[in-house]
């Protein structure tokens, strides 16, 4: 493995590279990190632009990556702070739509290559939506490689005007270890006694409040299971412009559901529930269904977007929007403890054939080199 340090082969410099995130969600910017990390430690230069405090969370400094601030995608500064940012990069990589725009902009005039990571499709109504559509075509027509997550994206693009538009290896990062049978998992027990649910089945669901969620279908799902004796607990962890009303709702039907807020230790709660769930109108390569699966966690999802292809025959899948679907589905699961268990050992060998993070960084680095073969040497 070449330091960070040395020179490349064949007399080369090493290979300088910026990634570009806006934002950042938890998805990309943990890929980013994971990325980073493997770049650098083959010998590859990475410079990171992103907010201060995605590195605060995420730690591309940690691996070895330089960070250049950048501020999120609705300050004025941010692209000509990314044009100062690429002006020695061999290739620049940028993640998500909001990113990858700034960064065609920041790039406008230069030949420097320029792949773009979609990790998921924008969610918007109306005139927004056509403007996101007019983003979408100005970023896939710029692009030397665009990567999807998901066979649905990378359709997506081609049909946008990519040039160039492949399947992705994405891995999930560092998934945390299912306890074995004679070494209890105490965290386990630590979440759920926190939520409040000892002695009964317990539900979690991870992501924003916002419509596309569907968290209205879970709500109407957890009105129908109220007979349910113990009656389970819905944990709906993540924020939003819904609170007020998704609130409104469980305290007038007096719903068994909690909402608590953004958290930074999601995949504990995943792993110490009973099911989880995945209720939204459209999902790329789901953080919550891999995580789900890696800890042997059954999980009822809509059968939308990427879902089918990422979790195969490992989860209970249902229409979205329909709440009877989604409670009888679980309501099926909680009674039925032999089929948890089979979803469980599914769900395990399902994770077992995703991409590792070292095949990920492989693909990757592969078509860096295929875009900078012909680079100038020392």
């Amino acid at each position: 493995m070449t330091p960070a340090s040395s020179p490349s082969p064949h007399g080369q410099s090493p290979l300088r590279t910026v990634q570009v995130l806006g934002g950042g969600n938890a998805a990309s910017s943990a890929h980013v990190r994971s990325l980073a990390a493997g770049l650098v430690a083959r010998g590859v230069r990475v410079t990171v632009c992103a907010p201060v405090e995605a590195d605060h969370t995420y730690g591309f400094t940690e691996v070895g990556a330089e960070l250049v601030p950048v501020p999120r995608s609705s300050d004025p500064c941010s692209v000509a702070a990314l044009r100062e940012a690429c002006t020695h990069a061999d290739l620049v990589h940028a993640h998500g739509l909001h990113a990858s725009f700034r960064t065609v902009l920041a790039l406008s005039g230069r030949r420097t290559p320029l792949v773009v990571t979609w990790h998921d499709r924008a969610h918007a109504e109306g005139a927004r939506a056509q403007f996101l559509r007019l983003l979408e075509r100005r970023v896939v027509k710029a692009a030397t490689v665009v990567l999807g997550t998901t066979s649905a994206l990378v359709d997506r693009a081609r049909r946008t005007g990519a040039r160039d538009a492949r399947l992705a290896a994405v891995a999930l990062p560092g998934p945390r270890p299912a306890p074995v049978a004679d070494d209890p998992d105490p965290m386990r027990s630590k979440v759920r006694a926190e939520l409040g649910a000892i002695g009964r089945p317990l539900l979690i669901a991870v992501g924003s409040l916002e419509p596309h969620r569907g968290y209205d279908t879970l709500l109407d799902a957890a009105h129908a299971w109220r007979g349910l004796d113990p009656v389970p607990l819905v944990v709906i962890a993540g924020e939003g412009p819904q609170r007020p009303v998704l609130q409104r709702r469980i305290e007038q039907e007096e719903l068994a559901v909690r909402l608590i807020g953004r958290r930074d230790d999601a995949t504990d709660l995943i792993a110490a529930a009973d099911l989880a769930l995945l209720t939204s109108r459209w999902e790329a390569r789901s953080v919550v269904a891999q995580e789900a699966l890696h800890a042997r966690v059954p999980l009822v999802a809509t059968r939308v977007g990427g879902i089918p292809e990422l979790v195969g025959d490992a989860a209970e899948l249902v229409p979205y929007g329909h709440a009877r679907a989604l409670a009888d589905a679980v309501t099926r699961l909680l009674q039925d403890p032999e089929r948890r268990a089979e979803l469980a050992e599914k769900g395990a060998r399902q994770a077992a054939t995703w991409p590792t993070e070292d095949e990920t960084v492989a693909q990757v680095l592969s078509i860096y080199d295929e875009l900078t073969l012909h680079r100038p040497f020392v």
